[in-house]
């Protein structure tokens, strides 16, 4: 039986999941949450074997940092997972177990918890090539020498914009996307140049003329 904690800042979809997953003779849902905060209390207290978090809400990539420090073995489960190289690099970088597409079916949900309870990958074809890709990526950088992850298309526009001094909701508006997937953009950067802060990142790309692009 696998212990279950739903993350999710829409009221429907928690609960709609938890009614859906409690029909699951392999599954107990043991709560669900909302923000960071409540993730990291549960995950501290109850210890599930598997956090099933919301993609699409706004501090979903702060759950998954509290959850991967606190969790003591805790996997985690993307859901609604868009199959955006960006999104799917800065996931892996945490640490997530299984990704769940958003046109995903109650089945994928519940084979992506039993893969991660056993230590599996479970994951759609694309996200996979978009994963071996990167190992290919980063095992060239080795070799290479390189001290700069390689940049998508997007990633370098929104470089380019940073440079600029742009806020993330002004580059929201400046490439018509979404403040969320901005956030998420900027947040693999960083992680590509092992930075913390959009200075530091900023400091380290006026050091080169142009941003390696992928």
């Amino acid at each position: 039986m696998s212990t279950v904690l739903i993350a999710s800042d829409v009221r429907l979809h928690r609960e709609g999941l938890e009614l859906l997953l409690r029909g699951v003779d392999s599954i107990t849902v043991v709560g669900t949450v909302a923000d960071a905060m409540e993730a990291t209390q549960l995950v501290r207290a109850l210890s599930p074997d598997v956090v099933l978090l919301d993609m699409s809400m706004t501090d979903a990539f702060p759950v998954a940092k509290q959850v991967a420090r606190y969790g003591k073995g805790t996997k985690i489960v993307a859901l609604a997972m868009p199959e955006v190289e960006s999104d799917v690099l800065a996931c892996a970088e945490i640490g997530i177990s299984g990704y769940v597409t958003r046109d995903g079916t109650l089945s994928d949900v519940t084979l992506a918890i039993d893969a991660a309870v056993r230590g599996e990958l479970r994951c759609s074809p694309k996200i996979a090539g978009l994963l071996f890709r990167r190992v290919a990526a980063l095992s060239t950088e080795r070799r290479n020498g390189c001290t700069f992850g390689s940049l998508t298309t997007r990633e370098a526009e929104i470089v380019r914009l940073l440079q600029q001094g742009l806020s993330n909701k002004m580059i929201s508006r400046s490439l018509g996307i979404e403040l969320a997937t901005v956030k998420n953009h900027v947040h693999s950067i960083l992680a590509k140049f092992g930075v913390h802060r959009r200075a530091e990142a900023v400091s380290l790309l006026q050091k080169r003329e142009q941003p390696e692009l992928r």
